[in-house]
């Protein structure tokens, strides 16, 4: 069965300080609204409704930790950047993603999720200067992958991994796509490395490292 079937919804989280006690590793989810978050978890999860899929922006608002049969935990994000959100709702959500991103021990990975028609927005720039230092994983998810033809979308993955060098050697990046089912078998691979603490298998490292200038 895949690493990430069978997740069930656990606690959702509206301050830092009601995050439950760590129990077990975390993986987060994060990504601007409207990239594309929600519909990646469902979609790696296979559940059509696990993660609150909306065509409005800046409709997940809490932290939602669902569980995995193996003990380890998926952590949806707020998404960030939509415009119409009240400027105070936006200071909860920065000083919640901030503390949760930089301060909780149990968090083991980074799963950015980022449009490919539109990555590495200065907002998506943020959140890696936020987690990068903390010395953990990142994996970068191009959503909406389907948008592109092959041509441009290889182009836009090396554009992207050349760009991420910026932040360090231990950030991976692939192309997915919801819609088409594309990439669950690399994300999986890269959380499972993850989760083991052992080497992620050579040829899909060969495929996804950012590469150094």
């Amino acid at each position: 069965m895949s690493l990430f079937r069978a997740a069930r919804f656990e606690i959702s989280i509206a301050r830092p300080q009601d995050l439950p006690a760590p129990n077990g590793a975390e993986i987060a989810f994060a990504g601007r609204s409207n990239a594309g978050k929600s519909s990646a978890i469902n979609t790696l999860v296979g559940h059509t409704r696990l993660a609150y899929v909306s065509k409005t922006p800046g409709r997940t608002q809490l932290i939602n930790i669902f569980r995995m049969n193996n003990g380890a935990a998926l952590v949806d994000l707020p998404g960030y950047g939509y415009a119409k959100v009240p400027e105070a709702i936006r200071k909860q959500w920065v000083r919640l993603l901030e503390e949760y991103l930089t301060s909780r021990e149990s968090l083991i990975g980074l799963i950015l999720i980022m449009d490919s028609r539109h990555p590495l927005t200065p907002l998506d720039q943020q959140m890696l200067g936020w987690f990068a230092p903390t010395g953990r994983p990142i994996h970068v998810l191009l959503t909406k992958s389907d948008k592109l033809t092959r041509g441009p979308a290889m182009q836009t993955l090396a554009k992207v991994r050349k760009e991420l060098a910026a932040w360090g050697d231990n950030i991976t990046v692939q192309l997915f796509s919801s819609l088409k089912k594309t990439g669950m078998d690399e994300a999986e691979k890269i959380v499972s490395g993850w989760l083991s603490a052992e080497p992620v298998a050579e040829e899909v490292l060969d495929e996804q490292r950012v590469s150094k200038p």
